[in-house]
């Protein structure tokens, strides 16, 4: 049997611990039949053979920057049928100034809202919220999500500017808080889909530290994404 051919491209802010978090999956796509690359930087993008032979890529590159060389190689291999996925910062919080990135993965990372000013106390878990992934009723007949009930977690929840190309398996809704500035409640997608060409593309917005992506829910959809973003036969 041919092995697919993934490749993880990790790096950016520490903070969300890019190495660590990729080795969570890295086995698992090895006993799935994956021969996996590690990259630490996205000058990989700009090689036009390498990314034609890969079949799924992973990133976890949280902020960072990214040339329009290697932006236009990743967006031109997606569309050939490569596949993409990532999670939380690594992929909807990357390369914030490169629009091309953007319009690819339909989504970007605008905020986490924080806890009552007077609970702050100047670190990451100022950010940290219960909350909420709610299944569409597209996601509980994807692949990826059929069979997941809703979950609840306490951990940043992604507000997301998103275009309407995207397919949404899951939901968070930022309620109306006293102090807020926004007067109604917000929905933004947590799971979603998109197909650029050929290509497939899966984000999941949970996943901001190792906990978060051990739990089950969030590592079942990761998972299950990585193989439905994976180059099909029909893109081969």
């Amino acid at each position: 049997m041919t092995r697919r051919r993934a490749l993880v491209v990790r790096g950016g802010w520490e903070g969300h611990r890019p190495v660590e978090a990729t080795d969570l999956f890295i086995p698992f796509l090895e006993v799935n039949g994956y021969t996996v690359r590690v990259e630490g930087s996205t000058e990989i993008y700009a090689d036009a053979t390498a990314l034609a032979d890969t079949d799924l890529i992973v990133q976890c590159m949280t902020m960072s920057q990214i040339t329009g060389e290697q932006v236009a190689g990743l967006a031109t291999a997606v569309a050939a049928g490569t596949g993409f996925t990532g999670w939380h910062g690594g992929i909807v919080d990357s390369f914030r100034a490169c629009s091309d990135y953007l319009h690819l993965v339909g989504g970007q990372f605008a905020t986490h809202p924080s806890v009552p000013p007077c609970d702050r106390r100047g670190g990451e878990q100022d950010a940290f919220l219960p909350h909420s992934i709610t299944i569409t009723d597209h996601g509980r007949q994807h692949p990826i999500t059929a069979g997941i009930e809703d979950f609840d977690l306490v951990t940043e929840q992604y507000w997301v500017l998103h275009d309407d190309l995207i397919d949404v398996l899951a939901t968070t809704t930022h309620p109306t808080r006293e102090w807020q500035p926004w007067h109604r409640p917000v929905t933004s997608p947590a799971i979603w889909t998109r197909h650029w060409g050929a290509g497939r593309i899966v984000v999941t917005t949970p996943g901001h530290s190792l906990d978060v992506l051990e739990h089950p829910s969030v590592r079942t959809v990761i998972e299950r994404g990585m193989v439905w973003a994976t180059r099909t036969a029909s893109a081969s």
